[in-house]
């Protein structure tokens, strides 16, 4: 019950006026957040690359300051933490994120995958999974990630 508090308490504080509307805008920031620190620690190393990729795919996606950014990454770590599974966060981004949202989702899972130079087993299983929730074909799947790779240079 306080993470819901701490949660609506962010939101309020950094989005005035929330609507229904907006709050589900902000549960999609929270859920997509939440994937991305999901992906982040699964090689359960943190590296200082992933964190920042982390915080640009959420600036990118959402448009967000630094401050707001920092502040939305610790809300997700907090869901994340609390979570059992990824369905509470794929199934909202699948209901309300059009196609080329969800595949953008995946890219920047990828990124946040690749952020460190290596790809981990564990993190790739985790997009394949993500992809799978989120409905994501197996085409655009591997279509993100070859973008990704190329994007940073890690093209064979």
């Amino acid at each position: 019950m306080v993470m819901l508090t701490n949660i609506k308490s962010f939101f309020e504080k950094n989005f005035m006026n929330v609507n229904v509307a907006q709050d589900e805008q902000h549960q999609l920031k929270l859920a997509t957040a939440a994937l991305l620190i999901e992906m982040m620690q699964q090689d359960d190393e943190v590296h200082e690359k992933e964190y920042q990729a982390v915080m640009l795919a959420l600036q990118e996606k959402f448009d967000l300051l630094e401050t707001e950014t920092e502040n939305l990454i610790k809300l997700a770590r907090e869901e994340a933490h609390a979570a059992t599974d990824y369905h509470q966060f794929t199934r909202l981004i699948s209901r309300q994120f059009s196609q080329s949202q969800k595949i953008k989702v995946i890219e920047y899972l990828w990124m946040v995958a690749y952020a460190d130079g290596h790809l981990d087993r564990y993190e790739e299983h985790m997009v394949r999974r993500i992809a799978d929730l989120i409905y994501v074909s197996h085409i655009d799947f591997m279509q993100a990630k070859h973008r990704v790779k190329q994007r940073l240079g890690l093209d064979d």
